[in-house]
């Protein structure tokens, strides 16, 4: 029988203390490759065109670390947490446990509660940290996003803000943003990294030492993001101005209001909504409000309006119509040949398939990187598989479980190749696909995924996740639901040893 405990045995000695001098900062780190990037046509711009510039002095006042925020020796640590600060979540749990029961009753006599975006200052008790901030991230919406940046924004800023007043020179801040609130993470993360980026900027001399405490999950996108807004090279800082989002923020890295443009058309009764599903179904119509690209590109096809009278689109609902046509009939010719074209080369290879389903009963597809020898095989048949495998899942809510373990190069497939499947599929593949896991991540798929996703597959950006080991599958599904290769397992084993988590723990 294995017993479970909650909370550390009576006499066990805490983890040791951890001062901000035993750990590296990020100015001393080497370059990662991906500031390698080649430049586009047209040559480097001037230096001056960098919104985030080289600057060494910043550089070394960040610290990115993996690891338990309680054990740190710093001024102050960041909780982040709910309204009634009681929320249930590693960190929280962590920082409580250490803490003692000083922290909770100071909050319960003296703090009560924390409104979202605002901070609430205690001390630290019987942490190595001389007081702990508490801050309440926002809950994340799609159709408010601008509300949920600008209050996560404050978060951040105003973390900051209370250590200057404080005259606090360390902290120690978590991921604010969290999963349980449906915030990408990713997102989060430009808006955390941009926001420090500014404040440091301005008031620079206020902090010696920021510490970006993060989860193996989160570790991966912040190793991605964190040369975009601070760069260790003239190399990375010229990389940068081509891979940072287009709106990087005004003067203390807040998110600016989108520029909503009115359309006045001739028929008052069609009226355009972002959310109509029929209208987003074209992976075309991934675009925001007063974005005149699209409509752009309609209007210099000569072919397509030489069959609509020769006369130029004016209404945006009838080049919607006509576009959406034209991608489901496409569909439904390569559905019609998956059904009758000899897919046995492809399917034989055994790369992809179902496997049961997860805990909500919904299916679960693998896909088994090691296995697409993506230089040999036949790309038109490995699409009708594709297709015809899913069509019949995808009518329904579905995950995805991509296994990247042990991969070449030799099995990636180009970028090229995915946006043409991501531009054939329809929406129902977008809109039904709940979760895509990606387990064994590298430094490749975590590049991939957010290039992906960032500039060509926003509506699956924030249900894409990275998995360090097969178990932490198992908070979403069975393990006897799982059926994956030996040499998965075997891998998995070697790197992260036996019964390495827990899914009835918080992660």
């Amino acid at each position: 029988m294995r017993i479970v405990m909650d909370q550390e045995p009576l006499g066990q000695v805490p983890e040791p203390v951890i001062s901000p001098q035993q750990l590296s900062k990020w100015g001393d780190a080497l370059p990662s490759q991906h500031a390698s990037v080649s430049i586009p046509a047209g040559g480097a711009r001037s230096p001056n065109a960098s919104p985030f510039p080289w600057d060494d002095s910043i550089n070394h006042k960040i610290v990115l670390w993996e690891g338990d925020i309680a054990t740190l020796h710093v001024d102050a640590i960041v909780n982040s947490t709910n309204e009634y600060m009681n929320d249930s979540n590693t960190v929280s749990a962590s920082i409580f446990r250490r803490a003692g029961p000083r922290l909770k009753d100071e909050i319960k006599i003296d703090v009560k509660e924390c409104q979202t975006g605002e901070v609430k200052v205690t001390q630290g008790h019987s942490l190595p940290a001389r007081y702990v901030i508490h801050t309440v991230g926002p809950k994340y919406n799609i159709k408010y996003q601008t509300a949920s940046e600008n209050t996560l924004h404050m978060c951040y800023r105003n973390i900051l803000q209370k250590a200057k007043e404080m005259g606090l020179h360390s902290i120690a801040i978590p991921v604010v943003n969290s999963l349980k609130r449906n915030y990408p993470p990713d997102q989060g993360a430009h808006i955390a990294l941009r926001t420090v980026r500014r404040f440091l900027e301005r008031h620079g001399n206020s902090l010696d030492t920021v510490i970006f405490v993060v989860d193996k999950v989160d570790l991966g996108i912040y190793e991605v993001l964190l040369p975009l807004y601070f760069p260790r090279s003239k190399q990375e800082e010229d990389a940068a101005r081509y891979q940072l989002p287009s709106d990087i923020g005004g003067p203390d890295g807040e998110p600016i209001m989108p520029d909503r443009q009115i359309r006045i058309i001739d028929n008052p009764q069609h009226t355009l909504h972002a959310e109509d599903e029929s209208l987003s179904a074209s992976p075309h119509l991934e675009i925001t409000l007063g974005d005149a690209g699209t409509f752009a590109q309609m209007q210099a096809d000569p072919d397509r309006q030489r069959l609509l009278g020769e006369r130029p689109f004016t209404d945006p609902i009838a080049s919607i119509i006509i576009q959406e046509l034209e991608h489901q009939e496409r569909y439904e010719k390569l559905l019609r040949r998956s059904k009758t074209e000899d897919l046995s080369e492809v399917s034989g290879i055994g790369c992809l398939y179902q496997s049961g389903v997860d805990r909500l009963g919904r299916p679960v597809v693998v896909f088994i990187g090691k296995w697409f020898p993506f230089n040999k095989i036949n790309l038109d048949k490995a699409l009708l598989y594709l297709i015809n495998l899913l069509d019949p899942i995808v009518r329904g809510d579905y995950v995805i479980a991509y296994f990247h373990t042990l991969t070449s190069s030799n099995n990636y497939p180009s970028f090229t190749w995915l946006r043409e499947v991501y531009n054939v599929l329809p929406y129902k593949y977008k809109k039904n696909l709940k979760a895509f896991y990606i387990i064994h991540p590298t430094f490749w798929t975590k590049m991939m995924s957010w290039w992906f996703t960032t500039f060509m597959a926003p509506a699956i950006k924030q249900k894409v996740h990275s998995l360090p080991g097969v178990e932490y599958l198992y908070s979403v599904m069975s393990p006897d639901q799982l059926e994956i290769p030996a040499f998965i397992t075997e891998y998995d084993m070697t790197i992260n040893g036996l019964r390495y988590f827990q899914p009835g723990a918080p992660t």
